[in-house]
């Protein structure tokens, strides 16, 4: 029973300074999001109610998953440095009650938020993206742009398209090429002078076209003004919209990884960064409550202040190291599982080193 009173009371802490803050922050970012956004909400004249749960509802989600191992960090360092200040954890130690054991209740709210934190990247948050992002199409700004020039893409196996440009507004590739590859090599190479997409057909209007067929010692040229022609590619597979994984649950952004690699696009390990995150991103609450306790357990001249500080430096050097590593792995070599989970690995060592030294 005793024990069960000090884990409500810290359970109820750490909860409570945790959605509190988030709660906070939530309200100031709306604040500024709707100073900066109220012009072009007046300029598109768009609804009250669709401002409000089109937008805002599901703006909060977002945000509120953002900040959660940053504000759970602080939240920890805030209460446990005022526990200590007040000489509470001393009673608690001197109670007979171990420090690792008094660890129980603060993992125990770490793995209820990051478990949180894991649910809605995974799940909730994509649903409430899309109707976000359909809400800035329509009210706010156009996210969609054209991918660069020059576009090499795998559409299916043995199977390649190449075009010099992509107009996204007229839906016509120019410079249009299409070659097909078994084990002998090249076998069909199409050429045009553009391909345009037909919605109402649902097809490829291939114009000025010269086609060359291999068979072997047999070679054939056949040329053309235009035909029509389905293949395994879309439109929106010319578009460059990285929000668009935003969208995606964790088997969806699974199933798309793998359509990307068949298409051997090369911007691949943006989105295995993205997957790997929506992982390693809710295990840093836990490894930050490990070092928030241990941090701030020790009663030290300068009190909540200084622990703050500290916690808040620790904190932004967590995110330049996770922000400095993901860069590496989407403009360099490594591999995206190492380059999401080294800030954890290394903030997870630091917090063992310092449970391991915090005063018992």
């Amino acid at each position: 029973m005793h024990y069960k009173k000090i884990d409500t009371y810290i359970i109820k802490k750490f909860l409570g300074t945790f959605f509190y803050a988030i709660a906070l922050i939530i309200i100031i970012v709306i604040i500024f999001d709707i100073s900066e956004k109220i012009d072009d909400f007046i300029e598109k004249e768009a609804p009250l109610n669709e401002i409000i749960f089109n937008y805002y509802l599901n703006f909060i989600p977002y945000f509120a998953n953002l900040f959660s191992p940053l504000f759970a960090f602080i939240a920890v360092i805030y209460f446990t440095s005022k526990m200590a200040s007040d000489s509470e954890i001393v009673a608690i130690l001197s109670s007979g009650i171990s420090f690792r054991r008094m660890m129980r209740p603060y993992i125990i709210s770490a793995v209820f938020i990051a478990l949180l934190s894991f649910l809605l990247s995974n799940f909730l948050i994509p649903h409430a993206t899309k109707k976000r992002l359909e809400f800035e199409m329509m009210y706010i700004k156009n996210a969609r742009q054209s991918k660069e020039m020059n576009i090499h893409m795998q559409i299916s196996p043995g199977t390649f398209i190449y075009a010099e440009h992509y107009n996204s507004e007229a839906n016509t590739a120019y410079h249009f090429s299409i070659e097909k590859i078994n084990d002998n090599g090249l076998y069909y190479k199409l050429t045009s002078d553009f391909a345009k997409w037909d919605s109402l057909k649902a097809k490829w209007s291939i114009e000025n076209y010269f086609v060359r067929t291999i068979d072997g010692m047999k070679e054939s040229i056949k040329s053309g003004k235009q035909f029509d022609t389905v293949i395994n590619l879309k439109p929106p597979d010319f578009l460059d919209n990285i929000h668009n994984i935003e969208t995606m649950n964790f088997s969806e952004l699974n199933e798309f990884i793998n359509e990307e690699k068949l298409k051997g696009l090369d911007n691949i390990s943006f989105y295995q960064v993205e997957k790997h995150k929506r992982i390693a991103f809710p295990f840093a609450t836990i490894v930050l409550t490990l070092i928030g306790v241990s941090l701030s357990s020790r009663k030290i001249r300068g009190g909540i202040g200084l622990y703050l500080g500290a916690g808040i430096t620790l904190s932004f050097a967590f995110i330049l190291f996770m922000q400095i590593s993901t860069t590496f792995a989407t403009n360099g070599n490594l591999p995206a599982v190492i380059a999401v989970w080294i800030p954890n690995i290394i903030f997870g060592a630091l917090g063992l080193y310092l449970l391991r030294i915090a005063p018992k």
